[in-house]
């Protein structure tokens, strides 16, 4: 028997058949805390998953409604109404990390964007050893305050390191300041290089901008916009964005200016990657993640309770 095959015997054993570790070591042949590091391994790995429901819970009919009303795969985290927004962010990172350490596998791309909830997914990422996989950041994060590479590079690193995989940051601001640059670099052999593996990326994850909140967004809250671009914002109508590319409520994105040059892909760009996962948690994200689904550039949706039941109701009332 392969270590494979013992973790998923010694787990099957505990989790399903409600054997005592003891009787798990003796059946396998091992002492009680090997059956011990292999349950935690099991759960660290996500073969293992564990979720605790408050009752009575709305889990499952809002994530029905969404999953119906916007043709998304939806994992609603149950959480009790008394959370802190800190809290329910942190049961979505999570939820996310484990699925996403289900989801990677060997000669897969995964193209990581930057913010708070990736921040808070990166520290709950377990071990999983991959062949041939790489991890591609997908959108630039340079301002002219910093140039963003130890934020975001050691971000990018440590999905890099759960999965043994290969990284490629992206070395260009979060926005240009023409577009006219833009449309120069992306010609660039060495961005293009980059460009070329977000193309080819198998799973995109990322979260949704609120241009306020409790937990604000990265980028509206670490100097990527002037107040001459938030004005604009203001006045174009944009409720947030996913991968710093500006979205209406209504989901339209292509006529707005600051998107010219901004550097995240497109919905349109978005939408050819498979499996893109969208992980979300607080009341400032309820309006965002409408326009976000709007757009279409979710497939699978990580979403705590109380946002959940609010974005039903928003979209219900609508």
């Amino acid at each position: 028997m392969d270590r494979e095959e013992t973790l998923l015997a010694a787990s099957s054993m505990y989790y399903l058949q409600d054997l005592k570790m003891e009787t798990i070591a003796s059946r396998l042949h091992m002492s009680r805390s090997s059956v011990s590091r292999l349950l935690k391994q099991a759960r660290a790995s996500g073969l293992v998953e564990i979720t605790l429901r408050p009752t009575p819970s709305r889990a499952p009919g809002v994530g029905q409604y969404i999953s119906t009303q916007f043709a998304v795969e939806v994992y609603v985290v149950p959480v009790l109404d008394t959370a802190t927004v800190e809290d329910r962010l942190e049961q979505v990172a999570m939820t996310t990390a484990r699925m996403l350490t289900g989801w990677m596998d060997s000669d897969m791309i995964l193209g990581v964007a930057w913010g708070t909830t990736l921040s808070a997914i990166a520290q709950h990422l377990g071990r999983k050893p991959t062949l041939g996989s790489a991890i591609v950041q997908l959108n630039g994060a340079a301002n002219n305050r910093t140039s963003g590479v130890e934020y975001v590079g050691s971000l990018i690193s440590r999905f890099g390191e759960a999965f043994d995989a290969s990284v490629h940051l992206f070395p260009v601001p979060a926005f240009f300041d023409y577009a006219k640059t833009r449309k120069a670099m992306w010609r660039e052999r060495s961005i293009a290089r980059v460009l070329d593996v977000q193309r080819r990326a198998d799973i995109a994850l990322f979260s949704i901008g609120a241009v306020a909140g409790e937990v604000p967004s990265h980028v509206y809250s670490a100097g990527y916009l002037e107040s001459d671009d938030i004005r604009t914002l203001e006045a174009e109508g944009v409720v947030g964005d996913v991968c710093t590319v500006f979205l209406r409520a209504d989901g339209t994105y292509e006529d707005l200016s600051l998107n010219e040059r901004a550097t995240g892909p497109t919905p349109a760009e978005l939408r050819r990657v498979p499996r893109r996962v969208c992980a979300v948690a607080g009341d400032s994200k309820v309006v965002p993640l409408l326009a976000a689904l709007r757009a279409g550039v979710i497939t699978h949706l990580v979403v705590d309770e109380l946002t959940a039941t609010k974005l039903v109701q928003l979209d219900a009332g609508s």
